[in-house]
């Protein structure tokens, strides 16, 4: 092997070694929010490649208001090709989880290229590539990144991620591209800037369409040209390039400005936090806690640690509630200033522990989303990466000799071990329903998603046989998760719906604590799915359940001030469907309508209902209202079958 191609066969042996390991999870099924985005959402599955139908699936998307369509639309494809059949759906996600793992590589040579050729981490033509490949060879085989592949709706981070990753390497050729030129005293015109602008501006926007994540393109890109190019003319002077500073103006400083006076009069809201466990203060407390552990997790992984459900974590209250908050605070504001410090002496360390703190601004800060998910460090821990791998694997010998440079690669070599054995390992646990929810309770006994993942697969695998031996193992984890006080109502509803399904009584106490936190807090999105679920059970006539105790939950669960539309859409549903009480079921839709005049599914079950009350004139207004919200055809074929319904309502007299 010459040295000129060691790292095209470090590379290739890298994505073998992925594609190896995660091989095995591929056979799994869907998970957690799988079901809503994917599996549930019926508009993420069309029935024809037409225009129109790709543009619903693409719009289909429950989990953000800017619905994903990218994302969204790459699942519709995998539909069309192959159904619900998640084996395709991950396979498709390692495919782009390898295209990133070579994006890593092409990055990381670039940015080693472009250091001076004297600073750490910078290396001879021949390392340069190897360094490269050993960092794109660590980040694909990672554990941490284990959940942007396997876990089907979290192709939303990957393929963003890949947008970034694209933009960057696109940037640093251009600026480099920019540099050259100056420092041959060649002239450079405003298209070279344009260029090095659209290689930000458009994978930022694109990447958009997948996941709001790439939001952060025009950040790192700014950070590469702080730490790199040192915003300078050329490599030989430190005249301030004004092109670049105008660059940045545009696309980074002036949308931060505007956004975050967008965002914060309604962050600074205490309703805004009604529906999660923390406030604003607490949240950035508690995620200096955790954005300190992700460093941990992803250089030394441990099963406890990697768990994926994470709702067993305790939130912080204080400084020094507990100590570790203060002392994360510390250890992260330490890191933050040698980074700064050092950008000059060291840059690339430096680099990538400023991609991995920035990585960490949008999703762990003040935007009041659930606390811990271990893709949010897809990018993070490339960043992890670019700082650790060239200290540990230096291409020269420095102070220390050959022992310590020996020292440092059979380090580096053990943890890359560590870390394919442990993606390997927990692959294999994710090949099946069963042994995925066993592993992950075991991993995170005080999670309470945890033990009722791991009941309801039992339920799942029992196929509702009263007889089956799955029926009596759900109890004992679905009984856990219910008793513990900070879990959401998915256990009650389990045990409710099992024993409705059986037909077997329904124990007072299950819906006693199901009402109970529905009215003592307020109900969050895994409560609304809970009561969801048990509204279309009772309509389907699958489940004879108490009409009472629904109406109680409703009423507990409609107690708190500005009830959410998908929980009104759902006790809408209850009156019209079961109670058959058409004027509230109406009245509930009329509001739920109000509330998001922007969801066409709501819109569509009110002139429906408009229609079965033969309300014309309301029934036409409907009608109209979703001819606004028909982008590009989606809604054509529900709006034709509405006005036919509709030309059968006889006009009063």
């Amino acid at each position: 092997m010459t040295k000129s191609h060691r790292h095209h066969i470090v590379l290739a042996a890298a994505l073998i070694a992925t594609l190896i390991a995660y091989w095995p999870g591929l056979y799994g099924s869907f998970l957690f929010d799988d079901y809503p985005n994917i599996v549930d959402n019926h508009g993420l599955q069309p029935k024809e490649a037409s225009i129109a139908s790709l543009v619903s699936a693409a719009l289909s998307s429950p989990s953000s208001e800017f619905k994903r369509p990218l994302a969204s639309l790459s699942f519709a494809v995998n539909y069309l090709w192959t159904g619900l059949d998640p084996f395709w759906m991950k396979l498709t996600n390692l495919l782009v989880h390898l295209l990133n793992g070579l994006l890593v590589y092409v990055v990381s040579r670039s940015l080693i290229r472009a250091l001076p050729p004297k600073a750490p981490g910078s290396a001879t033509e021949t390392s340069t590539g190897l360094l490269a490949a050993l960092i794109a060879a660590g980040w694909m085989l990672l554990p941490i990144n284990l959940t942007a592949v396997l876990y089907v709706v979290q192709r939303m981070e990957s393929l963003a991620n890949l947008f970034v990753l694209l933009g960057l390497a696109l940037y640093i050729r251009s600026r480099q591209h920019i540099r050259s030129r100056k420092d041959n005293h060649l002239p450079v015109g405003p298209l070279a800037y344009l260029s090095a602008g659209s290689a930000i501006a458009l994978p930022t926007a694109v990447g958009l369409l997948a996941k709001e994540t790439a939001i952060m393109l025009p950040l790192y890109a700014c950070l590469t040209e702080w730490v790199v190019f040192g915003f300078r003319r050329s490599g030989d002077t430190r005249t301030t390039d004004w092109g670049v500073v105008a660059l940045f103006l545009i696309l980074l400083v002036i949308p931060g400005v505007a956004g975050l006076s967008i965002l914060l009069p309604g962050l600074l809201r205490p309703e805004t936090w009604a529906i999660r466990d923390f406030t604003l203060a607490t949240r950035l407390l508690s995620e200096a806690r955790i954005v300190l552990g992700y460093i941990r997790w992803s250089l030394l992984p441990t099963p406890s640690a990697l768990s994926f459900y994470h709702d067993d974590f305790v939130v912080s209250s204080g400084l020094f509630s507990p100590q570790s908050t203060i002392f994360s605070i510390t250890v992260l504001a330490a890191i933050l200033t040698l980074a700064v410090i050092g950008r000059r002496r060291y840059p690339l360390a430096a680099l990538g522990m400023l991609f991995f703190l920035g990585s960490h601004l949008l999703t762990g800060t003040i935007i009041p989303l659930e606390l811990i998910y271990e893709h949010r460090n897809y990018y993070g821990s490339f960043g992890l990466l670019l700082a650790v791998v060239p200290a540990l694997f230096t291409t020269e010998i420095q102070l220390g000799g050959h022992f310590l440079l020996l020292a440092k690669r059979v380090l580096f070599i053990g943890l890359l071990g560590l870390w394919a054995l442990f993606t390997a390992l927990t692959a294999r646990a994710w090949g099946s329903p069963l042994s995925l929810a066993e592993e992950l309770a075991a991993r995170a006994p005080d999670s309470p998603r945890a033990q009722y993942e791991l009941g309801r697969t039992y339920i799942v695998l029992s196929g509702y046989d009263p007889t089956s031996p799955f029926i009596d193992e759900a109890y004992g984890p679905l009984e856990k998760a219910a008793a513990m006080p900070r879990s959401s109502i998915l256990p009650q509803q389990a045990l409710i719906f099992l024993h409705a399904r059986i037909h077997r009584p329904i124990k007072d106490a299950w819906w006693d604590s199901l009402t109970h936190k529905l009215k003592d807090r307020v109900p969050g999105i895994q409560d609304e799915s809970s009561m969801g679920a048990l509204v279309k059970c009772a309509r389907d006539k699958l489940c004879d359940l108490s009409k009472q105790r629904m109406m109680d939950a409703f009423m507990a669960a409609l107690s708190h001030p500005n009830p959410s539309p998908r929980l009104l859409s759902m006790y809408s549903d209850y009156a019209w469907n079961v109670l058959e009480d058409r004027e509230l079921g109406l009245r509930l839709m009329n509001e739920t309508t109000r509330l998001d005049p922007r969801e066409p599914a709501y819109w569509i079950t009110l002139t429906r209902m408009q229609i079965a009350l033969g309300d014309k004139p309301a029934a036409l207004k409907g009608i109209a209202h979703l001819e606004q919200l028909n982008i590009a055809g989606s809604l054509s074929s529900s709006i034709e079958e509405l006005v036919r319904a509709s030309e059968h309502i006889e006009d009063s007299p």
